[in-house]
Formats: C-alpha cells, structure tokens, sequence
C-alpha cells in the first residue's frame, strides 16, 4: 500500500519497434531516413562529396518515394507512428534495392529484422536467393549474416565514384 507521500516507482518509457508494408504517410519519413543515413550513418566509411552525391540520386521529397512504393514492396521500421527505417525489395528479380535505418538507431536490430522479413517473403514467393549491392556500411554485417561476396562494384553518383559489394545469399526455409 502506498502512504499518500510515496510515489510508485516509474520507469522510462521504452520506445517499440514495429515491422509492416510501407503506406502513402510514410513517404516522407522514407526520404529524410535515406538522407540522414546517407549523409550521418555513412560518415565514417565514405567522404563527403561522396556522401552528397549519394543523397542526392533519390530527391528528397515524399512524392519519389510514394512513387517508389508501387515499384517495389516496402517494408518500414515504425517507432511512435513514424518509419526510422525501410528496406524496398524487388520480389521477381530476388533483390533488395534499399536499406535504410535512421543513423542514431543504427546497430539494434532493425535493419537485421527488416532483412529476415525480406527473405520471409521471397522464400513465400518461391525464391530461393536475394541479391543487394551493399554500401560499405552495410558489407560487413552483410557477410556476418550469411551473404557471399560476388565482388567489389563502383558505380558513380554525380561524378563521384562509390565503392559496393555485390551480395548474394542462398535462402532456405526454416521449420518452425
């Protein structure tokens, strides 16, 4: 029982991640995601000319990337309502085009969790491999999850050339 003068013991609220397709509202968040973690969350691989052309071969306006939405099935991280991180996925051709996790909450889980989804859904749709070009931010902990290297790819973005990788990884379903 609590005395009138006590009060009961609060903890900070911790703030859920939850994983679903995109929608239209998201597009936004889409945009400012990609350039943050372009632009901060690439700093310490890639200079800054470089990381401007990056971020500026997709505009930075919610319209691109609703546009980008009938392109490709889109999976979003939401916290609180609002995307902090989004993976587009190319179903018939087995290729993750992007992803992208806002860089403050980089190394959580996120990205991680966006990717199982990803193969979740090809393995559904009948494919047995996913391919992406990975950034050399994302490279390493591409490989740790069990994608093979098909080899180091440069490709130029506004007259600055990038350095990739080419990855690829064999899925197989799980029995659960």
């Amino acid at each position: 029982m609590l005395k009138t003068n006590e009060r009961e013991p609060t903890s900070a609220p911790t703030a859920r991640v939850t994983y679903r397709a995109a929608l239209a509202r998201d597009a936004g968040d889409q945009a400012e995601v990609f350039y943050h973690a372009v632009m901060q969350g690439a700093a310490t691989h890639y200079g800054l000319d470089e990381r401007r052309a990056w971020a500026n071969a997709l505009p930075r306006e919610a319209s691109a990337w609703a546009a980008r939405q009938a392109l490709y099935t889109t999976l979003v991280a939401a916290c609180d309502g609002r995307c902090v991180g989004f993976l587009e996925l190319n179903i018939s051709a087995g290729r993750i085009e992007t992803l992208y996790v806002w860089p403050s909450l980089a190394g959580r889980g996120i990205g991680t969790t966006l990717l199982i989804h990803a193969e979740r859904i090809l393995l559904e749709h009948g494919v047995s491999q996913v391919e992406i070009e990975a950034s050399l931010v994302l490279f390493e902990r591409l490989q740790r999850r069990g994608f093979d290297n098909l080899g180091e790819q440069w490709v130029e973005r506004s007259g600055e050339m990038l350095r990739r990788y080419r990855l690829v990884k064999q899925l197989s379903a799980v029995e659960t």
